[in-house]
This record gives C-alpha cells, sequence and structure tokens, in this order.
C-alpha cells in the first residue's frame, strides 16, 4: 500500500525486453536504502525490486502491467515518479493508494496560473467502467503517475488537477505536456461502492 506522496525520481538507465516481460533498470535518491523483493511504485505501479547494483536496482513489469500503464512507453534517460510501501506507524499525508494502476490518460491541456499549474486529462470512460467505479468526483482523489491529486471538474471522460510548485518540481509533472500518457489509479473507495451498488441492484 502507498500513499501517492512520491519520495523522488528515478531514471531509467536501462530497459531490456525478455519476451513478454520487460526488465527496468533505474537509480534513485534511495537505492541504498532498497533490499531484494521490496515494492516501490513506479508511476503509481507497484514493481518488486528483484536485483541490486552499486547505484541501481532492477524491477519486473509482466505484460498485464505494460498494457494498463505507460511503462512500456519509458525509455532510457526518463524520469519516474518513485514511493516505498507505506510504512503502517506514519501519517497518511495523501490517500489510500493501492499501486493498481486502472488505465492510462491522456493530458489534453497545461494551463500556468501564476505560479502552480492545472493540468487536464482524458481517459477512457463507457458505462461497464463506470459500474466499475472507473470514474471521478469532484473533490475526490485520483492518483496521476503515482501522485495523490484532488480532483476538480470532473466530466464523463476528464478532469482536472492542480500542482503546486514544490510538486511540480520534484516530480515528473514538469515533463508533462499535451499529448503525454499518463498512469491513473481511481480510488479504491469509490471502487468498493461501485460494486456494492452493482450487486445490491
Amino acid at each position: 500500500m502507498f500513499s501517492g506522496i512520491i519520495e523522488g525520481l528515478a531514471r531509467v538507465v536501462s530497459v531490456v525486453h525478455d519476451q513478454d516481460n520487460v526488465h527496468f533498470t533505474l537509480s534513485c535518491p534511495f537505492t541504498a536504502e532498497l533490499s531484494i523483493d521490496q515494492s516501490v511504485a513506479h508511476n503509481g505501479v507497484c514493481l518488486t525490486v528483484v536485483s541490486i547494483k552499486d547505484d541501481s536496482y532492477t524491477v519486473t513489469a509482466m505484460r498485464e502491467t505494460l498494457e494498463r500503464s505507460n511503462l512500456g512507453l519509458l525509455k532510457v534517460g526518463d524520469e519516474v515518479n518513485v514511493e516505498r510501501s507505506m510504512q503502517m506507524n506514519g501519517r497518511l499525508d495523501g490517500h489510500i493508494v493501492q499501486g493498481h494502476v486502472d488505465q492510462t490518460a491522456t493530458c489534453i491541456a497545461v494551463e500556468d496560473q501564476e505560479g502552480s499549474h492545472q493540468y487536464t486529462f482524458r481517459y477512457e470512460s463507457n458505462r461497464e467502467m463506470v459500474s466499475h467505479g472507473y470514474f471521478t468526483v469532484d473533490k475526490g482523489s485520483v492518483t496521476v503517475n503515482g501522485v495523490s491529486l484532488t480532483v476538480c471538474r470532473p466530466t464523463e471522460d476528464t478532469f482536472q488537477v492542480c500542482i503546486i510548485p514544490y510538486t511540480f518540481d520534484n516530480t515528473n509533472f514538469h515533463n508533462i505536456k499535451p499529448g503525454s500518457v499518463v498512469n491513473i489509479e481511481f480510488d479504491i473507495i469509490g471502487k468498493y461502492l461501485a460494486r456494492m451498488n452493482s450487486l445490491l441492484s
């Protein structure tokens, strides 16, 4: 489990394709503190550390993960938002994030708001997806590339988020522009409510 509070930026140093799997090797500020089998969220995707060498570590993404996320688009040199799993004795500064990305969204607009930035994202939506809790609500929570954010002005297939300067500077939001593909994870509470409603109706 994660909180959506990004610990740092990792940089991709190697991408190796192995049948349907892809092995990503990255370096990040806390590589020395990692251990084999540890869970780390990469752009919101929970992946297991499988090897560590010097100042870099390797994780593996399987086909299902690559199809649902933007990890398959990563190339050497790209920045990735990373967060280690949440400690149960700590504060939940963001919201409950599972690290199970639901789908991708595309940035369709970025507006400079005199210091902060407002991003608009569009994602695929239909009645079946909504019935599974794949939707956003005003002032609700959503995870974008692993960042816990508050939804503004949602529509049937779009939503907006506002990014303060600190988040802009310390996550890969500074690389997101119209056309960029991001990972989104919808609020788990909304998914449970949608599932309960479908079972009771």
